[in-house]
């Protein structure tokens, strides 16, 4: 089963990653929440108030799939690296089936595109338990 089925995956500003992606959905028996980091770089001209509109249009859906933001915030000037990000999100699901139906629900098929006009770019992480015990 090809795990990105009916998920309206732009290719401009977050463009697919089909063997990410199938390897998060190959997963989807864990019963662990999962972070997915958001890092997000808004068009210069009303993006972020679009993504303002996209949020509040996935707030419920977020709601209904267990889903809740952990942490959101604008990222200062970079220490290290070259990329910079307008807004980085950390949000939790109960799991990653619940990311999957939520994202492949047709309520979330109708507003993705607020998300899509909002970015200039955009990347999204599973993110996994750290191998080292941090003190």
């Amino acid at each position: 089963m090809d795990a990105s089925a009916g998920i309206d995956a732009p290719t401009g500003p977050e463009p697919l990653n089909k063997e990410g992606f199938a390897a998060f959905a190959a997963r989807t028996e864990e019963q662990a929440p999962v972070v997915m980091l958001n890092l997000l770089r808004f068009k210069p001209d009303g993006g972020r108030e679009r993504y303002g509109e996209y949020g509040a249009a996935v707030a419920p859906l977020l709601e209904a799939a267990g889903g809740r933001i952990v942490f959101a915030g604008d990222p200062a000037t970079v220490l290290l690296g070259e990329r910079s990000w307008d807004m980085v999100l950390l949000v939790e699901y109960p799991t990653r089936s619940a990311f999957l139906e939520m994202i492949g629900s047709e309520a979330y098929q109708t507003i993705a595109h607020l998300r899509t006009e909002a970015l200039v770019a955009g990347e999204l992480h599973p993110l996994d338990p750290g191998a080292i015990e941090l003190p």
